[in-house]
């Protein structure tokens, strides 16, 4: 009898992005991305792993790990677990070019089961936060032009961190009154003056403050976070399961990245161990194309919060069925993560 096997291929991509993306520590202009496919008995399951260089992984390291995968091993795709658990156990590391094996078998089973992954999990797609829209440092002019493309978000997400966070906020309060997000990415040093800017911000309509210190910076992290009028997201704080319970008491939430946590099923468990010690949730991304989004947007009805704009800050995305709406992802009820290639042969 002949049984079936998975299947993996993947192929590396540059992302090329819309604006020169600059945070508090960097910039760039593209983003290096894996595309992987998954098949099995005719039905094919897609994911990507976006590489920012901070996360220290590249195409050669991904081709390097993806290389070592012996996924033909497994015959039914609904070992979900056995399977991510051997591709986790392959090789430390990696997080990204793992998250990308782990969307595509979920595609593929979702595919399989007929369902999308929202209803596989019981979620209300209504129940959606809406999504915010990023804003890199940039000059003034280059700020105003950003906010003009960001006119149909409910929210902004507004990387600070430099010496011109206050002029960056001033100039986007001249032009909307939007509510916002700030990102620091770690770019406060000073717990005081941290605290009078948050004071500050919480003027000016800003509603969250996405890792002020830098990740090390735990004792003044957690006094921050006890005297800030503000939510504390961690982003650079947190990777993985096992970071969650580190980060409880020192910041008000935490950011779930998919590239970060190795994909949907870990993603899917931090969620429940945050919920559980009462830390807010925020499904957040790198630059990447709709099918990480929509990996990412299956899991958002359950978040406090959502940063999923990745794929529109770039200009060849290979992937379509993502719908925004009124300032939301609109989720549909195509099986798996809800994607197709526009034009892909990996």
């Amino acid at each position: 009898m002949n049984r079936q096997r998975l299947a993996l291929r993947f192929k590396p991509y540059h992302l090329q992005l819309k604006n020169t993306f600059t945070l508090a520590r960097s910039s760039r202009t593209t983003t290096p991305v894996m595309l992987t496919e998954m098949e099995y008995n005719g039905l094919t399951g897609y994911g990507e792993a976006s590489m920012p260089p901070y996360l220290g992984e590249s195409h050669e390291t991904a081709a390097q790990f993806l290389s070592l995968l012996k996924l033909d091993q497994f015959n039914d795709p609904a070992q979900l677990e056995n399977i991510l658990d051997y591709v986790d156990g392959v090789a430390p590391g990696n997080c990204a070019a793992k998250a990308s094996v782990d969307i595509a078998l979920h595609d593929l089973l979702g595919k399989m089961m007929g369902q999308a992954w929202y209803q596989i999990w019981g979620y209300d797609r209504t129940l959606m936060p809406p999504t915010s829209f990023t804003i890199g440092l940039d000059t003034e002019a280059v700020v105003r032009q950003k906010l003009r493309d960001a006119a149909p978000y409910k929210i902004l997400k507004v990387k600070l961190g430099r010496d011109n966070d206050r002029e960056m906020i001033e100039t986007i309060r001249s032009m909307t009154d939007l509510p916002i997000c700030v990102d620091v990415n770690q770019g406060w040093s000073d717990r005081q003056q941290a605290l009078d800017l948050i004071f500050w911000l919480k003027e000016h309509g800003v509603v969250l403050v996405e890792q002020p210190m830098p990740k090390t910076a735990i004792d003044d992290m957690a006094w921050l976070t006890q005297h800030s009028p503000l939510p504390t997201v961690a982003d650079e704080a947190l990777q993985r399961l096992e970071d969650v319970k580190k980060v409880h008491g020192v910041y008000s939430g935490i950011n779930i990245k998919l590239m970060k946590c190795t994909g949907m099923r870990e993603a899917h468990k931090i969620m429940t161990l945050a919920e559980a010690l009462d830390l807010k949730v925020m499904m957040g991304c790198m630059t990447e194309t709709s099918c990480g989004i929509a990996a990412a947007a299956q899991l958002s009805p359950r978040a406090d919060w959502a940063d999923l704009d990745g794929n529109l800050l770039i200009t060849n995305d290979p992937f379509e069925g993502l719908k925004l709406i009124d300032g939301k992802i609109v989720l549909n009820n195509h099986p798996g993560i809800g994607i197709k290639p526009r034009d892909l042969s990996i």
